[in-house]
C-alpha cells in the first residue's frame, strides 16, 4: 500500500482508521487556507494589533 498522505510515515502501512484520520487533517488544512480571512476594511494598516493577545499601537502594547 503506498501512503501518499501528507504526514504518513515512510514505509508504514496504515489502518484504515489512521488514514481517515490522515485523509480528514488533510482536507481541514485546505479548507482553512481557502477560508483565509480577507483585509479587513478600514481596518488598521501593518501587522494584525493582536498578534501577540494584546492590542498593541506604534510599539506600546495594552493589556486590557
Amino acid at each position: 500500500m503506498e501512503n501518499t498522505l501528507a504526514n504518513a510515515a515512510p514505509g508504514k502501512d496504515l489502518s484504515p482508521a489512521a488514514r481517515r484520520a490522515l485523509e480528514e487533517a488533510q482536507a481541514r488544512r485546505l479548507a482553512a487556507e481557502v477560508t483565509a480571512a480577507e483585509p479587513e476594511q478600514g481596518g488598521p494598516k501593518g501587522l494584525e494589533p493582536t498578534r501577540f493577545g494584546d492590542w498593541e499601537r506604534k510599539g506600546i502594547a495594552v493589556d486590557f
